[in-house]
């Protein structure tokens, strides 16, 4: 059933953001969401995962209605993020951030999950040991994106994966975000244009002010 959202409505301090957004992700397919700083990218994104309320409209993924589970309990359902600003804690090595969520919500399976993500991206687990802030602005969107891996099997939502990375690791990281669309999983991909991406997907979804105002099958599909 992939990710549903209908007719979505949030505002933020009474300030409508978002406005009557539909989009769907089919399971097992990658979507772009395309958008200038400020579109409502990231207001999207955050709703998705339970952070930010919805004011009215339907976000349903594998059946479940979304608004009715608590932000905790994304990860049961095995959905995740890697935000823009990867978020991850300095002083604790790349394996304990990638752990985090494992800890967070008792994975019993974070093992076996650690080394599938680094067979996957074995250039983190190289660097395993080594300290977060140790690492460059790439290494860590690497690493964010382990992180997220961990409890994200079925649906992972990606807010500029490629920003402030250089050209080298942008290309591994389209790499790795190919091979994760051939695993099955669903991915809902933000980024503020389709350089990245338009070989990736098999949807883009334009969004400007709040609004989708462009739907776009590709030839990825």
């Amino acid at each position: 059933m992939g990710l549903q959202i209908e007719r979505l409505d949030v505002a933020i301090q009474g300030i409508d953001i978002l406005r009557e957004v539909s989009l769907s992700v089919p399971e097992n397919t990658m979507a772009g969401l395309i958008g200038a700083n400020g579109a409502g990218k990231t207001t999207l994104i955050r709703t998705v995962m339970g952070l930010l309320p919805a004011r009215s409209g339907r976000i349903r993924f594998g059946g479940e209605d979304l608004p009715n589970k608590g932000a905790h309990e994304r990860a049961r359902l095995q959905i995740s993020y890697m935000p823009e600003d990867r978020r991850l804690i300095p002083d604790l090595t790349v394996t304990e951030n990638m752990l985090l969520p494992a800890w967070a919500v008792g994975i019993k399976d974070a093992d076996q999950r650690l080394d599938w993500i680094y067979s996957l991206m074995p250039e983190i687990a190289d660097f395993g040991k080594r300290k977060a802030l140790q690492l460059s602005g790439g290494q860590q969107k690497l690493v964010a994106l382990g992180r997220a891996l961990m409890p994200g099997r079925r649906l992972i939502l990606l807010d500029e994966p490629f920003e402030g990375v250089a050209p080298v690791l942008a290309r591994r990281l389209s790499s790795v975000l190919d091979d994760l669309r051939n695993e099955g999983l669903t991915i809902l991909l933000a980024e503020s244009d389709d350089t990245h991406s338009a070989e990736l997907v098999s949807q883009h979804y334009r969004i400007e002010r709040g609004t989708i105002v462009e739907d776009t099958a590709t030839a990825s599909a």
